[in-house]
C-alpha cells in the first residue's frame, strides 16, 4: 500500500535571483507571543460562551449544582475553548496575511506609478527603478515591503540578472493576481523589446481602477458585514438576558430537549456566519 505524501509547509521565505532570503506574502507564522496571545483570547471567549450555553448541567432534583455539575462544566468548558482556539488561530493568521496582501498591493501601485513617470520621461528601465526607489522612500519607510522588493530588483540589475525574472519572481511570492500579471506582461513585453511606457501605464490603469471599484464594494457592503456581526452577537446576549432573568428559565437550557435545540442554533448561526462571509466576500 503507497504511503500518503507528507505535506509540506511553504517556507516563510524563498531566495531570489540575487540569493537574497525574500518574504513569501503568502505564509504568515506566528511568534510564540502572538500564538499565546491569541489562543488564550480565544480560549476564554469560547469557555465563556460554552458556560452560558451548557453551564449547569446535572443539577439534582431541588436544581442545586451536584460534582457532576462541577465536572461537566468544566468539561465543556475547556473542549468548547479548545475547539475555539484551535479554530480562530488559523482564521486569524489569513487575516493577517490578507491585510499584508493589501498593504503589499497599494504599495505597489505607488510603485507602478513612479515607474509609469520615470519611463514616460524617457529613462531605461534600470534608472526607472532607481527613480521609483527614491520616490518611494519619500513615503515609506526603508523596511517598508515595496522598498525591499525594489532594492532586491536594482540589486538583481546590478549583477545583470533579467529584470523580467526579478518581476516575475515577486509575483508568485506576493500570491496577489494582478502583480503575478504584471510579472508576466512586464517579462514579455521586456524581453520582446515591446513599448514598456504603454505595458506599465495601462497596468496602473487597470490596477488602480480596480482598487477604487473594490473600495466601493466594500463601503457599500459594510454596514451588511456590521449587521452580520450583530446578528453573530444577538443569541449570546439574549441567552444571557434569559438566564439573568430566572433560574427556572435557566433551568430550561440544561434540560435534554434545551441542550439539543441550543446545539442545533449554535451549529445554524456559526454556519450562517460563515456563510455569510463568503457571500460577503466579493473579488473584482
Amino acid at each position: 500500500m503507497a504511503k500518503k505524501k507528507k505535506k509540506v509547509d511553504e517556507p516563510l521565505y524563498e531566495v531570489s535571483g540575487t540569493n537574497q532570503q525574500m518574504i513569501n506574502y503568502k505564509v504568515y507564522k506566528m511568534s510564540g507571543n502572538e500564538k499565546t496571545l491569541y489562543f488564550l483570547l480565544a480560549f476564554i471567549v469560547g469557555a465563556a460562551v460554552a458556560y452560558l450555553f451548557y453551564g449547569g448541567i446535572g443539577k439534582d432534583e431541588y436544581n442545586n449544582p451536584t460534582l457532576i455539575t462541577y465536572i461537566l462544566d468544566a468539561a465543556v468548558m475547556v473542549a468548547v475553548g479548545l475547539a475555539a482556539a484551535r479554530l480562530f488561530i488559523p482564521i486569524r493568521k489569513g487575516q493577517i496575511i490578507e491585510t499584508r496582501r493589501k498593504k503589499l498591493r497599494k504599495q505597489f501601485i505607488d510603485l507602478l506609478d513612479s515607474l509609469s513617470t520615470s519611463i514616460s520621461s524617457g529613462k531605461n528601465v534600470p534608472n526607472a527603478f532607481l527613480a521609483a526607489r527614491d520616490d518611494l522612500l519619500v513615503q515609506y519607510q526603508p523596511d517598508d515591503y515595496i522598498v525591499q522588493e525594489v532594492n532586491n530588483i536594482i540589486s538583481g540589475i546590478e549583477n545583470n540578472i533579467d529584470v523580467g525574472s526579478m518581476i516575475l519572481n515577486f509575483g508568485e511570492r506576493s500570491g496577489i493576481q494582478d502583480i503575478r500579471t504584471f510579472g508576466r506582461v512586464f517579462e514579455t513585453a521586456y524581453s520582446k523589446g515591446a513599448n514598456l511606457k504603454d505595458v506599465v501605464r495601462n497596468c496602473h490603469s487597470i490596477l488602480s481602477s480596480k482598487v477604487e471599484i473594490e473600495s466601493e464594494i466594500e463601503t457599500k457592503v459594510a454596514s451588511n458585514k456590521n449587521e452580520q456581526n450583530i446578528m453573530l452577537i444577538m443569541p449570546i446576549v439574549l441567552i444571557a438576558m434569559i438566564k439573568m432573568a430566572g433560574s427556572d428559565f435557566a433551568a430550561n437550557f440544561t434540560s435534554p430537549s434545551g441542550i439539543i435545540s441550543t446545539t442545533i442554533a449554535i451549529a445554524a448561526f456559526v454556519g450562517a456566519y460563515f456563510l455569510g462571509q463568503k457571500i460577503l466576500k466579493i473579488e473584482v
